[in-house]
């Protein structure tokens, strides 16, 4: 069974980091690339930053590059996404998914497998 689980989220201040962990599971992960991309309320669901599967080349949005980092530890299966300089807007549901391609990696519709979501708050 494909398992995404994210953690680290919650409420912080604004100016403050954040740490996001997405462990995977129930698939070659060296095989895929993984996103990860938020939604705010009443928005859609836009793609903040990923690492690609080939090389692990790392791409973000304008609005979040040089705040956000994406890394991925292969040997845990694991990818996090340290936030830091966290603004009121980057308020959102964060999710991580996957994606058997490495090609348009911040569009929603590449990904297979999607995490159940983890609420960041940035309070100002």
């Amino acid at each position: 069974e494909v398992q995404l689980v994210e953690s680290g989220g919650g409420l912080v201040q604004a100016g403050g980091s954040l740490r996001l962990s997405c462990a995977a599971s129930g698939f070659t992960f060296d095989d895929y690339a993984i996103g990860w991309f938020r939604q705010a309320p009443g928005k859609e669901r836009e793609g903040v930053s990923c690492i690609s599967s080939s090389d692990r080349s790392t791409y973000y949005a304008n609005s979040v590059k040089g705040r956000f980092t994406i890394s991925s530890d292969n040997a845990k299966n694991t990818v996090y996404l340290q936030m830091n300089s966290l603004k009121p807007e980057d308020t959102a549901v964060y999710y991580c998914a996957a994606a058997y391609s490495d090609y348009d990696l911040l569009v929603r519709s590449r990904y297979d497998y999607w995490g159940q979501g983890i609420q960041v708050t940035v309070s100002s």
